[in-house]
């Protein structure tokens, strides 16, 4: 078999809390899963990323793991699981789950042995230290170190006088990887889901398995301590390559790290074919530049030339050897289209050029469901409406102790709350989307915008969000060049146009690939291109709709773009 599959792959992720609910608890479930593979199967997808469905208490929605080898019962059976991989199988697709083994739930029994005594056998599973008696004579946290959920990353616990380390949220305490035993039940869980046939893992923040010593951090912004002190740990690459060669080796499966803090020095080494690690990762380049100074709820505005030069760093940083995932959004982030495209009058256009965007970039392409019918953030008008640990943590610590204006505070959720891409999948017009019974409540409430955006208008319409995904792709996988030439940006300093070519070379060699041009306005007024010198457009082969110039014969040096008009042309030799 191809080992290298997962490059041409297109990959769809399921958040399953939010996909689809049968058994009317408001809950989507596997069986849910299972009532819409046909539509995931229809837009031409090779692999479906399920987020996690083990067993969790459900403080971070399910990445919160009390049994690595048992299935949610909200979410269903065992048997229902089987029945899932068996069904996307048999429709051609494959499957990757979710591995989150930087950290557990507290109620893993692994934890509750670790925390029973200091003599336990399971002590070290995890990351215990003493306090430290401050100048007041009063016991602090080891270190300084916050977590990525507000707060202090170190809980006190009494039983035993200690603190445990917990990155995220205080259920979720971090894993100790320099305990061989640790990776071994981590291999063997692995070993496991391969056994039954999965074909992959999304690893979760996996660029933070390896703690350095455990120091103050000297940095104020907290993403400079992702990047400085949490991630790229001086192990990180030896505990990949051990599981790798212990297990992943072993199976025709794909492997993506989510990588925070991963830089552009680390990004290849995860990757690099001869390393033996993973085949890809998810860096974060694009999806933290919107992040001031405050964090995650202090939004600035997107540097644009900023945004293309990520993507052109990325792809040259993993030209030799190492591969690039390409995605615009997930469960953690807003949805791409409010984010950075325009979700009010250029909706629909600024959605397709964004997926054309995603089927031209070299690398695998991830989109998120409901992403395929333009689903837009949510401006919830409480917080009462939020359910994301994330955005309460955040409320509770900056709004409850005054010093934030609550309704700023909100102003800066719809714009990046996590639970703007967790609003239940909107499948039809009827009361709560059809994602659940008319009189079952929602786990959390529908976006309002389901009314005209869903999946039943727009499977038959052929101007449709949906229909153009379905084209893209189609597209993507016809034009093999798309997949593998390198990536040559010609309007880097523009403010409007994201233009590039994909020649038929890699690393200088002519590859046997056809040519390509890609122009995208990613921007709400018209924008004049100038084609690079001695390239000539030849075939018009792919556009969202818009302008005239895609109907005219090729230009010779220059064309005009309107807003958020995306092209894709053959070039000439």
């Amino acid at each position: 078999m191809n080992q290298t599959w997962w490059k041409e792959a297109v990959v769809y992720q399921i958040y399953p809390r939010s996909f689809q609910d049968t058994t009317g608890n408001g809950v989507g479930d596997i069986r849910g899963i299972i009532q819409r593979l046909d539509h995931v199967k229809a837009l031409g997808v090779d692999v479906i990323w399920l987020s996690p469905v083990y067993e969790s208490p459900n403080d971070d929605n399910g990445y919160d793991i009390a049994d690595y080898r048992a299935i949610m019962a909200e979410f269903g059976t065992m048997a229902d699981f089987d029945e899932l991989l068996d069904g996307i199988h048999t429709r051609g697709m494959k499957l990757i789950m979710d591995l989150v083994a930087n950290h557990t739930s507290d109620e893993h029994a692994w934890f509750e042995k670790s925390r029973a005594s200091k003599d336990n056998d399971k002590r070290d599973y995890y990351i215990w230290k003493p306090g430290v008696k401050g100048p007041d004579g009063v016991m602090h946290p080891p270190n300084n170190w916050g977590s990525f959920f507000s707060g202090p990353a170190w809980e006190f616990d009494a039983t035993s006088g200690e603190y445990y380390l917990h990155l995220f949220t205080r259920k979720q305490p971090d894993l100790n990887w320099e305990n061989p035993a640790v990776r071994k039940e981590i291999a063997d869980v692995v070993e496991f889901w391969l056994e039954k046939g999965v074909d992959g893992f999304r690893m979760d923040v996996i660029s933070l398995i390896s703690k350095r010593g455990y120091e103050n951090t000297p940095y104020k912004e907290f993403n400079d301590t992702i990047t400085n002190v949490y991630a790229n740990g001086p192990r990180v690459h030896e505990f990949l390559q051990e599981l790798y060669t212990n297990v992943i080796s072993k199976y025709d499966v794909m492997t993506v790290g989510e990588g925070p803090g991963i830089d552009l020095e680390e990004g290849p080494k995860y990757v690099n074919e001869d390393r033996g690690e993973l085949n890809m990762i998810f860096h974060f380049g694009h999806m933290f530049m919107d992040q001031g100074p405050g964090g995650k709820f202090d939004p600035i505005p997107i540097d644009f030339r900023r945004f293309k030069e990520v993507f052109v760093e990325w792809d040259q940083a993993m030209s030799k050897g190492g591969w690039n995932s390409v995605f615009l959004s997930n469960h953690d982030f807003p949805r791409a289209v409010s984010r950075f495209g325009n979700d009010g009058p250029h909706w629909n256009t600024s959605a397709k050029l964004l997926a054309t965007l995603l089927m031209t970039m070299r690398g695998t392409p991830y989109v998120y469901q409901g992403e395929e019918i333009g689903m837009k953030n949510v401006a919830f008008d409480s917080i009462d409406a939020y359910r994301d640990v994330e955005t309460l943590n955040a409320y509770s610590e900056q709004v409850l102790d005054g010093t934030r204006d609550p309704d700023e505070f909100l102003r800066a959720v719809h714009i990046m709350g996590r639970d703007n891409v967790r609003t239940p999948m909107q499948w039809d017009a009827s009361p709560h989307a059809g994602f659940c019974a008319e009189d079952v409540e929602p786990w959390i409430q529908l976006n309002p915008s389901y009314t005209h955006i869903n999946v039943t208008a727009q499977e038959e319409d052929p101007d449709s969000i949906f229909a153009f995904y379905k084209k893209a792709i189609a597209f993507r996988k016809a034009h093999k060049g798309l997949v593998y030439n390198d990536l040559d940006v010609w309007t880097l300093e523009d403010d409007q146009l994201f233009c590039y070519l994909r020649p038929g070379t890699t690393n200088g060699a002519k590859n046997g690939f056809q040519s390509y041009a890609v122009l995208l306005n990613m921007s709400d007024r018209p924008a004049v291109t100038t084609l690079p010198e001695g390239v000539i457009l030849s075939e018009f082969l792919l556009s969202n709709g818009l302008g005239s110039s895609a109907m005219q014969k090729p230009p010779s040096s220059s064309l005009e773009l309107q807003p958020w008009e995306a092209q894709v042309w053959t070039t000439k030799p």
